[in-house]
């Protein structure tokens, strides 16, 4: 096999389009979620306690300008290599075998972290629904609708990646439609008071905290894009990985970012242009205040808005295990990992291995967080605990996703310096140079925000990332592993792109 006797696992035919490489990123990036109950965070109700405020949208186009930079660099190494590794492969070709692994171990315990946090949020959100809200008083707790997603997951992953993608397209076509179908209605009908439409959301000048409120805005902006990249863990079972991989990465960024710009000023003058309101709605989620009867919906809407959001959130979740098979299969067929995770379904050509690793480990950490009690401190800040305390799912939830954004936001730093340094006489080295500063901005940017003044349980997460990189650093001493498919399959990677050495 190209000149190795050495015999390597390989994946399913290729046969996925540009469609199925879109639903990817775009599932996993979840912007019906984001736009659902996130948006807040860049408006005030981060940590830090400042925002963008009612210059958000601009915040919005401000980021996904950034992110588009890391992006291109990106798509640049897509283009040469089609490894399902993705950005493992990436940062091997710009730093060498070692610093790849260190790069791929994080990267894929974060999307990992990402997708076990999935479950519990679903969990909860489809008990919430049934059982307070429709009062269906014997409905199973959240851990058992928790469990029934780890098994939805696993079906659409286990038997052909086709279906997984179709299913994240129709999720999230059906989910944005009507919540983009509801915000311009909002913009139509002129926001809060029938006269909010106004030139003010896209004026820096309109944060009250300046460009102080405008820098925090784009520290928590940066987790809105997190997944975009992983159109590329695709690449091995994609018809054109050359063409279809680069266009589905910048295309979902296009996308996505266009869908944030649109929801956030409606988002923004349905609140009257008002941070305050809009900051505090994060408690119940900008989406579902707005879908109330008090506002531009009514009680049966908001129900349909609680429904479209838990549709959104399952391609979220089959995104991101998708994701993180892949990228655990890569390193297990490079044996970084055990070979048992590289096994391939010989009926379905889906990575059975590591798909029953991923989906295995989101049901025990659902399980672990009920017998656990909900695992980690349920006190919200400031609130006595004899008042309200978080459900018993969310903290868990929480750190799970803030690890997930800490450790991909880290390897997107990592992948822009490696561009620069690897496709330096490649490509057009002042835009390398650009994007690499613009990208390393951004992620550094995102992880600050995920530090600045964070509380405990959070202020723990980049302690538990460094852990897990000096975890990695450790392994790679002790295992050697063997030649990187992706050096060794000719079909992973043009001519003289299989990797650094």
């Amino acid at each position: 096999m190209a000149g190795d006797s050495v015999k390597y696992e390989q994946l399913g035919k290729a046969r996925l389009s540009l469609v199925d490489a879109v639903a990817q990123s775009v599932g996993f990036m979840g912007p019906v979620f984001v736009s659902a109950l996130i948006l807040p965070l860049i408006v005030a109700a981060g940590a830090a306690g400042k925002g963008a405020g009612v210059a958000t949208p601009f915040v919005v186009i401000l980021t996904a300008i950034g992110i588009a930079a890391i992006g291109w660099i990106i798509a640049l190494y897509a283009r040469r290599i089609h490894a399902a590794g993705a950005l493992y492969d990436y940062v091997t070709h710009g730093f060498g075998e070692r610093v790849g692994f260190w790069a791929g171990w994080v990267y894929y315990w974060g999307t990992m972290a990402l997708t076990a946090a999935i479950p519990l949020i679903f969990g909860g959100i489809v008990y919430g629904l049934l059982h307070d809200d429709i009062g269906w008083k014997s409905t199973p707790p959240y851990w058992v609708w928790g469990l029934i997603n780890c098994g939805i997951i696993f079906v659409l992953l286990y038997f052909g990646v086709r279906i997984s993608t179709r299913a994240q397209l129709t999720l999230s076509l059906v989910s944005a439609t009507v919540v983009l179908g509801f915000m311009i209605y909002i913009i139509a009908k002129g926001g809060a008071g029938g006269d909010s439409n106004s030139i003010k959301p896209f004026l820096p000048s309109s944060s009250a905290d300046g460009w102080s409120g405008i820098f925090y805005g784009i520290l928590y902006g940066v987790l809105i894009f997190v997944g975009f990249e992983t159109a590329a863990n695709l690449g091995e079972e994609t018809a054109d990985p050359k063409r279809s991989i680069p266009r589905a990465i910048l295309l979902s960024i296009a996308v996505v970012g266009a869908f944030y710009l649109i929801t956030a000023y409606a988002q923004d003058i349905g609140f009257g242009l008002d941070a305050g309101k809009w900051g505090a709605s994060i408690a119940t989620g900008p989406l579902f205040v707005l879908g109330s009867k008090d506002a531009f919906g009514s009680v049966f809407f908001d129900r349909i808005l609680q429904v479209i959001v838990i549709l959104d959130i399952t391609a979220v979740g089959v995104g991101a295990a998708v994701s993180t098979s892949r990228g655990v299969f890569a390193m297990a067929r490079d044996r970084r990992l055990p070979g048992a995770l590289a096994k391939v379904s010989e009926r379905y050509g889906t990575p059975s291995g590591s798909i029953l690793f991923t989906v295995g480990l989101c049901a025990a950490i659902v399980l672990w967080t009920r017998l656990g009690h909900g695992v980690l401190t349920r006190e919200i800040p400031g609130v006595p605990p004899n008042v309200a305390v978080f459900p018993e799912y969310f903290p868990m939830f929480s750190w799970l996703a803030g690890y997930g954004s800490f450790a991909l936001a880290a390897v997107y730093a990592t992948v822009a310096l490696a561009g620069i340094r690897s496709l330096w006489d490649a490509e057009n080295r002042a835009a390398l140079v650009i994007a690499g500063v613009i990208g390393c901005v951004i992620a550094l940017g995102g992880l600050w925000g995920a530090i600045y003044k964070v509380v405990h349980p959070a202020n723990k997460i980049p302690w538990g990332v460094l852990i897990t990189l000096i975890l990695g650093i450790l392994l790679s001493v002790a295992v050697r592993g063997r030649r990187m498919a992706s050096q060794v399959l000719p079909e992973l990677s043009e001519a003289g792109a299989g990797g650094g050495s």
